[in-house]
C-alpha cells in the first residue's frame, strides 16, 4: 500500500490547492510515483493535478459515493504508485451538513486512515496560529498529522508559528510557502484545459515546486504518509459485468471535458467501448455508436465554432431523433438545445432537439450537491435514483417545457428537474454513477437495444433493396 496524505485546509482560500501542486511537483523531481485525488465533485482542480503528475487524478466524494465506494477508487487508483496526496474541499470540516462531517475532507480522511496536513493562512499571525491548529484538532481527534503555514513574510515568521503550534498542539509545522507576489492560482474555468494541454501553465508549476523544496520538510512529509493497508470491498462498482460489448459516443474536447473518471470506468466495466469524438472539430457521432454521452464543459466559450459545425450538429440531432440512447449534462444539455446566448447578447445555434434558448449569466445560477429521481421516460427506468453534482452560470428558457427527467432534492426542497425527448435524458446536474451502480448498467444495455434494433432495422432495409434489384432485373427482361 503507497504512503498516502491529505492536504486539509481552514477554508476555502487558505491555500490547499497552492500547497498541493507545490508538493505534487515536489515529490515527482524526487522520481516518486505519485497518485493524485480530489476531495468533492470539483472537475477544475484535478486537471492541474493530472497535469503535474502525468496520471489522472481523480474524484472522492463521500457524500455522492459511499464508504466502500470511495475505498475501491482510491485502492484501484493507488497501486503501483509510492505516494496518494488527497487535496481536500473547502474547509476541512465542511460538506453536506453544517452539523456533521458528511462529504467533508474529515470524514475522506477517516474513512481511508489517511494522516492530514493541515494548511493554515499564516498573514497576520503568529502564536495564534496554535490556536486555529488547537481548535481544528479538537473538532478531529489524532486525525492531523502536521501543519503547513502558508502566505508566511520570512523564515522568521514561519519560525514563530513552528514554535507556537508545537508547544501548544504537540505536532510539526513541516514547513512554509512565503507570500509570492504575483504567483497565483491562474484562472480556475475558462480556457484551463487549453492551457494545460499546451504546457502554458509548466512554469507556474516549476516556480512552486522550487518553492516546496526550499521550504518544506519532505522526508519528514513522507515519513508521517505511513497508513495501515485498505482492501477493496467485494463486489467491486468497477468488476467487469456480464455483457455483450457495445460502443457508447463520448464527446470529449475542450468545449465537453467534465466527466467522472469513475462514471467511464463504470460503463467499460459494463462493456461499452468509449468512443471519443469532438464536436468542436466538426466531427459526426461514430458510425458505431450505439449510445451517446456529452458531458459539462464550456459550450458558451466555443459557441460560434460549435454553430459553424453544421455537419456536427445534425449527426446528434440525428443520433437523438433516432431513438439513440443519450445522456447529456450541463454544458451537453445547453448544446442540445436550440439557441446558446452568450453574455454579450450574440445568439448561436446549437443542436435543436430540446427547444429552448440556454442563456449564459454574469452571476452563478446554481451550486450544490442534487439526490435525483428518474421519472417515466426515455432509458432510466422510472424511480433509479442518482446523486450528483451542479454548477452553472446559465438558465434555459423552454419554448415548450419537455417532460421532465427527474425530481431533484436539494437543500432548497424538491423540483422537476432536467428533461427527456426521444430516449435522450439532459439537464445541469452531473450524474455520479458509482452512487448507484444500476445508472451505468441501464445506460449500457439501453444501448444494446438500440444497437440491435438498428443492425435489424439496416439488415431489414439491406433485403428491401435487393427485392427492389431483383424485381428491377425480372422487369427489364
Amino acid at each position: 500500500m503507497p504512503k498516502r496524505l491529505v492536504v486539509a485546509g481552514t477554508g476555502s482560500g487558505s491555500g490547499k490547492t497552492t500547497v498541493t501542486l507545490a508538493l505534487l511537483g515536489a515529490l515527482m523531481r524526487r522520481g516518486l510515483s505519485v497518485q493524485p485525488f480530489k476531495c468533492g465533485p470539483d472537475y477544475i482542480d484535478p486537471t492541474y493535478h493530472t497535469a503535474i503528475c502525468k496520471r489522472q487524478s481523480r474524484n472522492l466524494d463521500s457524500w455522492m459515493g459511499n464508504g466502500d465506494v470511495l475505498k475501491e477508487i482510491f485502492v484501484r487508483s493507488s497501486q503501483n504508485t509510492d505516494i496518494s496526496v488527497i487535496e481536500g474541499v473547502m474547509g476541512m470540516f465542511d460538506g453536506k451538513d453544517p452539523l456533521k462531517n458528511d462529504g467533508s475532507t474529515a470524514e475522506i480522511s477517516e474513512l481511508l486512515s489517511a494522516p492530514v496536513l493541515l494548511v493554515i493562512d499564516a498573514s497576520g499571525t503568529a502564536r495564534s496560529a496554535a490556536a486555529v491548529v488547537k481548535g481544528f484538532q479538537a473538532m478531529a481527534p489524532g486525525q492531523i498529522a502536521a501543519v503547513i503555514a502558508n502566505k508566511t513574510g520570512s523564515e522568521g515568521h514561519f519560525r514563530l508559528i513552528e514554535q507556537a503550534v508545537k508547544q501548544e498542539c504537540g505536532i510539526p509545522v513541516v514547513g512554509h510557502l512565503l507570500k509570492m507576489t504575483g504567483v497565483h492560482v491562474p484562472e480556475r474555468h475558462l480556457g484551463l484545459v487549453p492551457a494545460v494541454e499546451r504546457g502554458d501553465l509548466n512554469q507556474f508549476f516549476n516556480t512552486l515546486a522550487d518553492a516546496a523544496e526550499k521550504t518544506m520538510d519532505l522526508d519528514q512529509l513522507l515519513s508521517l504518509a505511513c497508513a495501515p493497508e485498505l482492501t477493496i470491498p467485494s463486489p467491486g462498482c468497477f468488476d467487469q459485468k456480464a455483457g455483450e460489448p457495445v460502443t457508447i459516443a463520448v464527446a470529449k474536447d475542450a468545449a465537453f471535458h467534465f466527466y467522472y473518471e469513475e462514471n467511464l470506468a463504470m460503463l467499460q466495466a459494463q462493456g461499452a467501448n468509449l468512443s471519443f469524438f469532438s464536436p468542436l472539430a466538426g466531427e459526426a457521432v461514430p458510425a458505431d455508436a450505439a449510445a451517446l454521452y456529452i458531458g459539462g464543459g464550456f459550450p458558451e466559450e466555443f459557441a460560434p465554432v460549435l454553430a459553424a459545425q453544421c455537419e456536427a450538429r445534425k449527426s446528434i440531432r440525428n443520433a437523438v431523433e433516432s431513438g439513440m440512447p443519450v445522456l447529456a449534462e450541463c454544458g451537453g444539455f445547453m448544446y442540445l438545445t436550440s439557441e446558446l446566448e452568450t453574455v454579450d447578447n450574440h445568439v448561436y445555434p446549437m443542436c435543436g432537439v430540446i427547444e429552448g434558448k440556454t442563456m449564459m449569466k454574469s452571476t452563478r445560477a446554481a451550486l450544490g450537491y442534487r439526490e435525483l429521481t428518474a421519472v417515466k421516460g426515455a432509458w432510466l427506468p422510472e424511480g433509479t435514483t442518482v446523486r450528483g453534482h451542479e454548477f452553472h452560470y446559465s438558465i434555459c428558457k423552454h419554448e415548450k417545457k419537455p417532460a421532465p427527467a427527474f425530481q431533484s432534492k436539494s437543500r432548497f426542497g424538491n423540483k422537476a428537474d432536467g428533461c427527456t425527448v426521444f430516449n435522450a435524458v439532459a439537464g445541469y446536474a452531473h450524474l455520479y454513477f458509482p452512487s448507484n451502480p444500476d445508472v451505468p448498467a441501464a445506460f449500457a444495455e439501453a444501448a444494446r437495444v438500440y444497437g440491435q434494433k438498428k443492425v435489424t432495422t439496416s439488415a431489414s432495409l439491406t433485403k428491401t433493396d435487393e427485392l427492389h434489384q431483383l424485381k428491377k432485373i425480372i422487369t427489364e427482361k
